[in-house]
């Protein structure tokens, strides 16, 4: 681990950010262009004290999970994601594997979006972002620890993950899932993590190797989605995929034609925010 050119980099990446850049306010009084370290940190997921300690070549050694936020929070471009991990010490994700590093240019579009929930997932169905009506909405995914940000398994394994949707919806979100994962399992045979997951779901969930051996196979596609919200109620939204082929990556973007009564709700919920605690820290999916 290169700490002293960790730090620098770090430093450099942080004062070519704007807040704009990232969705916030820059305000009267800030004194630099770029972001201040409570705010890389706060986009990351870490303490202020962690991250200020790296940027002072005296942090301990990042883990691979750390370097990926840090990478996302600095909207870093691949080359330089892999420069980070190397600095690290690490080796960056191997290129068969699907992607954790989430561009820039799809983070940008992700922070624009202020009045459609939005998330950014991988393949097989992890969690890489959420914007903030995304959590207001269905909870944050990145709050659990890395293992758990899987939707797929979210929606199998955690009860609380399927009270998300109307009983009625249930089958047909978990046969979407699982011809999903069908496809993408055979489309990338050498990517230990989707396989990997498919194992533990068909170990753990009846009803997961039960549609398993049906052998459906489907890709995300555009759909008319319900959720359950405690506040809102209902929301019955149109739900549009974008895909990243290269880095094998969807941008879920979820919207209501405007003026109509679900068009209300989101605005609804976007005041409600995520100060609705009624479902504790279990509402993901």
């Amino acid at each position: 681990m290169n700490r002293n050119e960790l730090a620098d980099f770090l430093r450099r990446g942080r004062a070519r950010i704007t807040p704009a850049a990232v969705g916030l306010t820059a305000g009267p009084r800030r004194r630099t262009p770029g972001l201040r370290r409570e705010e890389v940190a706060a986009l990351a997921g870490m303490s202020v004290d962690y991250y200020t300690r790296l940027e002072q070549s005296r942090g301990p050694r990042p883990s691979r999970q750390t370097l990926t936020a840090l990478a996302r929070a600095l909207r870093l471009t691949e080359v330089e994601h892999d420069h980070l991990f190397h600095l690290a010490g690490e080796e960056p994700s191997r290129r068969e594997t699907a992607s954790s590093h989430v561009r820039p240019g799809l983070l940008m579009i992700l922070d624009r979006l202020d009045d459609a929930p939005a998330q950014i997932l991988n393949d097989h169905g992890g969690v890489l972002a959420q914007n903030d009506l995304a959590k207001a909405m269905v909870g944050d995914v990145l709050a659990r620890p890395p293992r758990e940000r899987n939707l797929a398994r979210l929606f199998f394994l955690d009860p609380a993950a399927r009270a998300l949707f109307p009983e009625e919806d249930l089958a047909d979100h978990a046969r979407g899932h699982v011809a999903s994962l069908r496809a993408v399992t055979a489309a990338h045979p050498g990517d230990p993590e989707p396989a990997a997951l498919v194992a533990e779901l068909r170990a753990s969930s009846e009803e997961f190797a039960s549609l398993w051996a049906e052998h459906e196979v489907a890709l995300r596609d555009r759909a008319t989605k319900r959720f359950l919200h405690p506040v809102v109620g209902v929301l019955e939204l149109e739900c549009e995929v974008m895909l990243s082929h290269r880095h094998r990556q969807l941008l879920i973007v979820h919207s209501a034609r405007p003026g109509t009564p679900m068009d209300e709700k989101l605005r609804l919920l976007r005041v409600v925010g995520s100060q609705n605690l009624s479902a504790g820290p279990a509402r993901t999916a």
